[in-house]
């Protein structure tokens, strides 16, 4: 144990965390020359595609350090969006110290400091490393004098590292082995491990990624998971050099895999505590706390008869996303699908993406929405997620929606556009406080409808890139809350319905009725898309139909003729309008979807 350390890269996105791991990975020889590739770690195509971590990834690089003894640096690397936190803090259980990393040009940002927060929280071991000092605009005392100043650490103890060109990499292999404690524990005590992320493999079953904190682990040991009781025979454990390594026993204070033949997803469930079946340990570990759902939307499959892929999917994807959350839907427009709460846009659209790629599937996805409150007239309080859930509007006395404290940092320079967009959003309570420099800290109080959709994005716009943004939850407060209906052809498509606040409902309703008269197809008849609160109508577009010239036989002669043929082709498109029905492509839903109004 004294030979082995656990730690874990955490920064704001895009700092350079994962090419830091390639040049850790390669400084340790892990992988060859041959087979190595930039972001090695992210194994998911749509993370290489986007450039961004969305899980967590572990492995053992063998370090001979000054001292000439062999160490097994155990690293797990970690996202950097905020919408995979819970991803992160379930990484920093089971290490004893981390490096937060900080771009040079960049300085410190708001992930930066929330992340910090997750570290102390933990009680962990914190080296700073200020990395891209290669950048031409790169500003080392300035970074140092931020994270003197902004973080609280000792800026003299901070590594100077350029993963890209891989100087200084020595140094942080070298501060991981003198700075970080070893792993506590016994070898003897009765196992103790916790589960911080497993994996499906259509071969072997489920492949449970673990801390040892007590105890030993060997193949042909029985094990029992404390959260369901549920007993398997252990087949396998090792450790991650990339691939998956096998080990005759895992020891107290390793970081490894163990595979035992659990076939159903449910089992396994991070947090959870693996003990031994015939000695068992007398308390389980702190787990995790429970990840709550922000944002929540209906998937439903393209076709009705994709439901049971998309089932057998989602049950396979929460095993490698324990964030996510679903259950049964039905709507009358697309059938059977599932209502699922994300942590954020980000994540709706990664696991969307994966559900398409990795399954093959071909979905419909509704409006995202929060979680409501409603207190009604007889004294009762409600919350639902779901538009199709609104309860009569005579019964209601008040609703309320939930509220976040946003945190953004950006040069001063940006502060009159920043707040503008903050107002726009219903933003109150707007505070702003100088850093270092000519940095600036703006906190502000908005409801959280109004940042899921578009909010991060106009951010960055607003601040050419230099803005960074934190959220947190706060409590809910009374809101003017309405449901936007969207009519197409005098018919309510629940799909599309929204709840939306009441002085923004108007602009939503013309914004989406304007989109999806571009996405529906014309017909032989003419289709009115409206927007309504109730039965009052608040927007409404016209697609125009399909006409044929019935008057194009007719040549000269009493203007009567050509009248009595358009009447009855007008009589005609009437018939066809009762009894019509429009199909509406699912590139109108998205199109919706795509971008909020304003």
């Amino acid at each position: 144990m004294k030979l082995t350390r656990n730690f874990s890269i955490i920064a704001h996105i895009n700092h350079g965390k994962s090419t830091l791991s390639d040049r850790l990975i390669q400084e340790t020889g892990v992988v060859s020359q041959r087979d190595f590739k930039d972001q090695i770690l992210d194994s998911m195509d749509i993370e290489r595609e986007r450039g961004i971590t969305i899980k967590s990834q572990a492995v053992s690089l063998p370090y001979t350090a000054e001292d000439g003894l062999t160490y097994a640096l155990n690293l797990i690397d970690t996202p950097g969006h905020v919408d995979f936190t819970y991803e992160v803090s379930r990484s920093l259980a089971s290490c004893e110290g981390v490096l937060l990393v900080v771009d040079a040009s960049q300085g410190v940002e708001a992930q930066t400091v929330a992340n910090l927060y997750l570290a102390m929280d933990h009680d962990l071991e914190i080296i700073p490393v200020i990395n891209k000092i290669d950048l031409p605009a790169a500003d080392i005392e300035w970074t140092k004098q931020q994270i003197e100043e902004d973080l609280g650490l000792d800026s003299d103890t901070a590594i100077l590292t350029s993963a890209k060109q891989g100087v200084g990499i020595e140094e942080v292999l070298e501060a991981v082995v003198t700075r970080l404690p070893a792993p506590q524990g016994s070898p003897e005590a009765p196992l103790q491990a916790l589960i911080f992320d497993s994996q499906y493999d259509i071969y072997r079953g489920t492949v449970i990624y673990c801390r040892v904190f007590d105890g030993t682990l060997k193949p042909g040991d029985t094990i029992r998971f404390m959260y369901n009781d549920a007993t398997h025979r252990v087949e396998e454990v090792g450790v991650f050099k990339i691939k998956r390594i096998p080990k005759d026993v895992l020891a107290a204070g390793e970081v490894g895999y163990v595979i035992a033949g659990v076939k159903t997803v449910s089992d396994t469930r991070c947090g959870d505590t693996i003990t031994h079946d015939h000695r068992p340990c007398a308390t389980p570990l702190p787990g995790f706390r429970e990840v709550k759902p922000v944002v929540f939307s209906s998937l439903y499959p393209a076709a009705s008869e994709g439901y049971e892929d998309l089932a057998m999917a989602l049950e396979k994807l929460k095993l490698n996303d324990a964030s996510l959350v679903y259950e049964k839907d039905t709507s009358a427009a697309l059938g059977s699908g599932f209502r699922c709460g994300f942590l954020g846009l980000l994540h709706l659209e990664v696991v969307q993406e994966r559900l398409e790629r990795e399954f093959g599937l071909s979905l419909i996805v509704t409006a995202p929405s929060v979680k409501y409150k409603f207190t009604m007239k007889e004294g009762t309080t409600i919350t639902f997620d779901n538009p199709a859930d609104y309860p009569d509007p005579t019964s209601i006395a008040s609703t309320h929606e939930p509220y976040i404290r946003a945190s953004m940092m950006m040069p001063d320079r940006y502060l009159g556009a920043v707040l503008k967009l903050c107002l726009e959003r219903r933003g109150t309570g707007v505070r702003h406080q100088y850093l270092e420099g000519r940095r600036l800290e703006l906190t502000c109080e908005l409801p959280l409808a109004e940042v899921i959709y578009d909010f991060h994005d106009r951010l960055k716009t607003c601040t050419q890139g230099y803005g960074s943004f934190d959220y947190e939850i706060l409590e809910y407060r009374e809101s003017k809350l309405v449901k936007l209906d969207i009519l197409i052809n005098g018919e309510r498509v629940d799909a599309l319905s929204q709840l939306i606040h009441r002085d923004r409902a108007e602009q939503q309703a013309r914004y989406a009725c304007e989109r999806l008269k571009d996405e529906i197809p014309r017909q032989q008849f003419k289709v009115a898309v409206q927007g309504a609160i109730g039965a009052k109508i608040i927007a409404r577009e016209t697609i125009s139909p399909f006409r044929k010239d019935v008057t194009e036989k007719l040549y000269g002669g009493d203007i009567t003729r050509k009248r009595k043929l358009l009447e009855k082709q007008k009589k005609g498109k009437k018939r066809m309008k009762v009894v019509g029905s429009v199909q509406i492509p699912q590139s109108a839903f998205l199109a919706v979807l795509k971008r909020d109004a304003g």
